[in-house]
C-alpha cells in the first residue's frame, strides 16, 4: 500500500489561469443549468435538502479533470437551489490546482492526490492559523481504454500496460498480449499509447499503480508529470478520451465516466481468478479498503494497487477538495461550506454513480462531513 500522494511536483505557473471559457460557471452555463437572477437564499433551499445557508458571490476553484464530470452534475443541482452563489470550477489538473490555492487563487482546490508535506507547509501561509486539507470526496477507476479494429475484449496485466506505455511493447500482435489472449484476432497494428501532457493526478495514481504491480517493468517513480519516454501526449482525460477514439491502435489511461461513446476498456488481471473490469462496483470494493492516514482534520487515504480479492478492480482514484481548515477568506466560507456540504450530502454523493463515478463509504464521508461542518 502507498499514500496516494508523495510524489515531487514541479509548480506550474503558466496553467493558473481561471479561464472563463473553461470553466463550470453555474449561473447562466447551459452545463449547469444555473441561474444569476431573482431569488434570494434560504436557510434550507427549495430545492431538495441542499442547504443554502448564507451563501451568496462567486466561488472559484480549479484543478483535477478527472472530477469534470462529478462537478457537473453538482453544480447543475446545486446552482438551482443556491440562486446567490455562482460556482466556477476550471478543470486545469490536480497540479495547477494546488498551485492556484497555495496562491490563495481560489476557495478550494480538486486533486487526485493529497498534499505533499511541503505543500501543507507553504499552505499555512495562505490559511491563516491552519493548513490545508484533504477531502475524499469522489473515487472511481481509472480505465484503460482502447482502439483496436477487430478486438471487443481484451485482457491485459501490470507488466504488460508498464511495457506498452514505456515503449517496450510496441505491436498489438506481440507474444505477450496475444498469451493473455488467446481467443483475440489480434492485428498487426502499431500501439499509439497516449499519456496525459498536463500534470495529472490520474498519471500520478496510475504509475503508482505500474509501480506498485510491476516494480520490474516500470522504473520510474510515480508521478503527476509523464516520466516514461516515447508515446504521445494531449490535454486532460478528455483530451486522452478522444485520441483512442479516433486513433486506430491507441491506448491510453482515464477516468471511467469518459469511457463513453462506444470506447471499449481492458480488463486487469490481477491475483484474482479472474480478470477485473472497470466498474464502479469493482472500484469501490477497492476503495473500501482504503484507509485514512493524515493527521488531524487531514483526511489523506493510502490506497491498495496491488489486490488480490475477486472483483476489486486495481487502477483507482480518490479525487481530494484541498480547502484550509482554518483561515479560510470570510466572504467566500459560506459559500464554500454550503458546496462542499452538499458535493458530501446523501444527496449529492447518490449523484456519482450516474456520472461515472463511486461515492465514498459511509465510514470515510461521514469523516469527511464532520470537517467541512467545522471549517473557520
Amino acid at each position: 500500500m502507498k499514500l496516494q500522494r508523495k510524489n515531487r511536483r514541479a509548480l506550474a505557473f503558466g496553467a493558473l489561469a481561471v479561464s472563463g471559457a473553461l470553466a463550470l460557471t453555474a449561473c447562466g452555463s447551459d452545463d449547469t443549468g444555473g441561474n444569476s437572477e431573482g431569488g434570494g437564499s434560504s436557510a434550507t433551499a427549495q430545492a431538495g435538502n441542499i442547504d443554502c445557508g448564507d451563501a451568496k458571490g462567486q466561488l472559484q476553484a480549479s484543478g483535477s479533470s478527472a472530477q469534470k464530470n462529478a462537478i457537473d452534475a453538482w453544480v447543475k443541482q446545486y446552482s438551482a437551489a443556491c440562486k446567490d452563489v455562482q460556482v466556477n470550477y476550471n478543470p486545469t489538473g490536480s497540479g495547477a490546482g494546488i498551485t492556484a490555492f497555495l496562491q490563495g487563487q481560489t476557495a478550494f482546490a480538486g486533486s487526485d492526490s493529497a498534499l505533499e508535506a511541503e505543500e501543507i507547509e507553504q499552505s499555512k501561509k495562505i490559511c491563516k492559523d491552519g493548513q490545508g486539507v484533504d477531502l475524499p470526496m469522489v473515487g472511481g477507476p481509472i480505465a484503460v481504454g482502447f482502439n483496436v479494429p477487430g478486438v471487443d475484449s481484451l485482457v491485459l496485466d501490470a507488466s504488460t500496460l508498464a511495457k506498452i506505455f514505456d515503449s517496450k511493447i510496441t505491436n498489438w500482435s506481440d507474444e505477450a498480449i496475444a498469451k493473455l489472449n488467446p481467443d483475440a484476432k489480434l492485428p498487426d497494428l502499431k500501439i499509439q499509447a497516449f499519456h496525459r501532457s498536463d500534470e495529472s493526478g490520474t498519471t500520478d495514481n496510475f504509475t503508482t499503480y505500474l509501480k506498485e504491480a510491476a516494480p520490474k517493468d516500470w522504473s520510474y517513480e510515480p508521478s503527476k508529470a509523464w516520466e516514461a519516454k516515447g508515446g504521445q501526449s494531449a490535454q486532460g482525460s478528455s483530451g486522452v478520451a478522444q485520441q483512442v477514439k479516433q486513433t486506430s491502435g491507441a491506448i491510453s489511461y482515464f477516468e471511467l465516466s469518459y469511457a463513453k461513446d462506444g470506447l471499449k476498456t481492458v480488463d486487469i488481471k490481477t491475483e484474482a481468478a479472474e480478470p477485473v473490469k472497470a466498474t464502479i462496483e469493482n472500484a469501490t470494493a477497492a476503495i473500501g479498503a482504503a484507509k485514512v492516514v493524515g493527521t488531524g482534520k487531514d483526511l489523506a487515504l493510502e490506497l491498495d494497487y496491488t489486490p488480490a480479492a475477486a472483483g476489486a478492480y486495481p487502477i483507482v482514484l480518490v479525487t481530494y477538495e484541498i480547502v484550509c481548515d482554518k483561515g479560510n477568506k470570510a466572504e467566500t466560507l459560506p459559500a464554500t461550506k454550503s458546496f462542499l456540504n452538499y458535493m458530501a450530502s446523501e444527496d449529492g454523493q447518490a449523484l456519482l454513480a450516474d456520472a461515472g463515478y463511486a461515492p465514498m463509504p459511509e465510514e470515510i464521508i461521514t469523516k469527511v462531513r464532520e470537517t467541512i461542518s467545522s471549517l473557520a
